[in-house]
């Protein structure tokens, strides 16, 4: 197999992903993120995609030039801007993948720029963490070319599933899933910063243990407190995306929004 692959955003999922399809046979991996620009940490970028393989690429023209694939791995409230800046050095023979946690109305709006070029959309909607399996981590995908992107990709060891060839199914599975997570993540913060001020979290835990014996809580607890701290900016935008599906679907938001601004306030408290 032969297959140029451009990755716009260089982040956690980004480099994973990049280093990882590299080192497939035939397989050549572009990359190209905003923070290549900057000053201070575009060098340290540019050195660590060198060393696993992949191309830095000078520009969002450049990163795009001959791929076969472009995948966007920014933000979710990155992700339209992302689309719109990409859109004009796409083409009709090309394929454009957004995999960004956004609303299944927001993929409409990312989508709308690709078809303008002919090219062709996909989404997929990542649905675990990225850092422990990879490119196997599980993926949903949709779209009318999802089937036969998703079987290209799956050829290199990923572990795509297509499940609708219209935009928002695969979304909407995986913001639903987010309201939970998060909110348990969100939970934990809490939980952990009272029960620990209160000086109960002994018996607060024996008690959780009593009801979910099946549970870890005080790992669960800790594990999560450290996912948001690290990435709570990050799931914040996701969970606004989440707010918004609620809304569109005539239902009430204010839950994952609230999830969000926890998530947020605490990252942001935490680098303070």
């Amino acid at each position: 197999m032969s297959l140029k692959i451009a990755f716009i955003g260089y982040g956690e999922v980004g480099q994973v992903f990049s280093r990882q399809l590299a080192a497939k046979p035939g397989v050549r991996i572009t990359v190209y993120d905003i923070l290549f620009d900057n000053p201070r940490k575009g060098s340290e970028l540019r050195q660590r995609a060198s060393e696993t393989g992949v191309r830095a690429a000078n520009s969002v023209a450049d990163a795009c030039r001959g791929a076969d694939i472009v995948i966007s791995a920014v933000t979710a409230d990155s992700a339209v801007s992302a689309a719109e800046q990409v859109a004009p050095s796409l083409h009709a023979s090309q394929a454009y993948i957004d995999l960004n946690s956004v609303s299944p109305a927001t993929k409409e709006r990312v989508a709308e720029p690709v078809r303008g070029r002919g090219a062709d959309f996909i989404e997929f909607a990542v649905m675990a963490p990225v850092k422990e399996p990879g490119i196997e981590v599980p993926i949903l995908s949709g779209g009318e070319k999802a089937e036969e992107i998703s079987g290209r990709l799956n050829g290199l060891g990923m572990k795509i599933t297509p499940v609708s060839t219209g935009i928002g199914t695969a979304s909407a599975t995986k913001l639903c899933r987010s309201i939970v997570i998060k909110g348990m993540e969100a939970l934990m913060v809490d939980f952990t910063l009272a029960s620990e001020k209160a000086g109960v979290m002994p018996a607060v835990l024996a008690s959780l243990k009593a009801s979910y014996p099946g549970m870890d809580w005080e790992n669960i607890a800790r594990v999560m407190m450290s996912r948001v701290r690290q990435h709570g900016v990050r799931r914040a935008a996701e969970m606004r995306e989440a707010s918004r599906m609620i809304d569109e679907l005539g239902l009430d938001g204010s839950l994952a929004s609230a999830i969000a601004d926890r998530h947020e306030r605490f990252a942001k408290a935490d680098k303070i």
